[in-house]
């Protein structure tokens, strides 16, 4: 089994995001802004499906975002 790094995919959603209001992003994606909040911050890994609603949204794959253990080269 993958083990996630927590601490990375909140760097990476958080770059993704690119100073972009959170509220407008939670909007987007349909989940709440405290759901989001804590994916940010990696107190929390969303689950399957909200992976792939995050990944569509930011036009990057589920594996480069989620999966790993590297900077993604669409994070900037």
């Amino acid at each position: 089994m993958l083990k996630l790094n927590k601490e990375l995919i909140a760097q990476k959603l958080v770059s993704l995001r690119n100073g972009e209001k959170r509220e407008k992003v939670a909007q987007d994606l349909n989940i709440s802004i405290s759901a989001l909040q804590m994916y940010e911050t990696g107190h929390r890994i969303p689950k399957d499906e909200i992976k792939v609603k995050i990944a569509a949204y930011y036009k990057i794959s589920v594996q480069e975002l989620f999966f790993e253990d590297e900077p993604c080269n669409s994070c900037s």
